[in-house]
């Protein structure tokens, strides 16, 4: 069995992933931390026009909840991540598929005493990709305690139904009613396998865009800086959601049910040579 830090990850990993939608990986991006700090400090240095929109403002007055994505391509540490890590062979064997096709980068900074809630929501009604081949790596980079770590729903992946997508002031990301209401699952907790892990820098949680997830507000004295690498895999086709994606992609032109092919979505495994 090799260790999660290699390049390679175990059969009873993949197969974690593949049933919960949800799985730990150790160490996994250990030398690949001090990057990506770097990374996040530019960024915040100087956010892009959707780390401008997305960052939430806290009506009590505590601390900001900074967000951003789709940087890779402007932030020379996270390019270096997305190109030259592991991640994408790592994602290509939890996904089951031949290739890895990154999809976005989001940075999540809560900071110390911030009260903003991350609802509970699963990521693929937000995007303009439909497939069962995905995967996200949420990557923290300061030690984060269980009590404000992502949460996720073990097996939601699996569950037909889907869910509309909600901005954090509670209105729909859509006017159509194509998806349903979210229960209420902070009320009945005990009715769901929810999952969630303390993590070190290095660690990072593997989950589905249909995995339902959230995380509570940061409560501790410490900043909660996390990198988010996204992929798709062979099953990739663009789907029409009949409003503004997010992220949006403005200058995607595919119609509905083409693959997912676009500069903006590079191929980076395997790797050309």
């Amino acid at each position: 069995m090799q260790k999660l830090y290699s390049p390679q990850i175990d059969e009873q990993t993949i197969k974690t992933y593949q049933t919960e939608g949800a799985v730990l990986l150790k160490g996994i991006f250990t030398p690949w931390i001090e990057t990506l700090a770097t990374g996040v400090t530019e960024l915040m240095a100087d956010p892009s026009e959707y780390g401008h929109a997305r960052t939430v403002i806290p009506k009590d007055g505590s601390a900001p909840f900074f967000q951003d994505y789709c940087n890779w391509s402007r932030i020379p540490s996270f390019r270096q991540f997305v190109l030259h890590s592991a991640a994408a062979e790592i994602a290509a064997a939890l996904m089951a598929s031949e290739t890895a096709k990154f999809f976005h980068d989001h940075t999540l900074v809560k900071q110390p005493g911030g009260s903003t809630v991350t609802p509970w929501h699963h990521d693929q009604p937000y995007y303009c990709v439909e497939g069962r081949q995905n995967v996200s790596f949420w990557i923290p980079l300061d030690p984060v305690t269980e009590e404000i770590s992502l949460r996720c729903i073990r097996g939601s992946h699996l569950w037909e139904d889907e869910y509309s997508p909600t901005r954090f002031n509670g209105s729909k990301l859509y006017e159509h009613s194509r998806f349903k209401d979210l229960p209420d699952i902070d009320a009945n907790q005990s009715e769901y396998d929810i999952v969630s892990w303390a993590l070190e820098p290095g660690d990072a949680v593997a989950f589905h865009f249909r995995t339902l997830h959230g995380a509570k507000g940061n409560s501790t004295a410490r900043s909660r800086r996390v990198f988010s690498a996204r992929w798709v895999g062979d099953d990739a086709v663009f789907s029409d959601r009949g409003g503004t994606t997010s992220p949006p992609f403005p200058e995607l032109r595919l119609k509905e049910g083409e693959p997912l092919v676009s500069p903006l979505f590079p191929q980076v495994w395997p790797r050309v040579i």
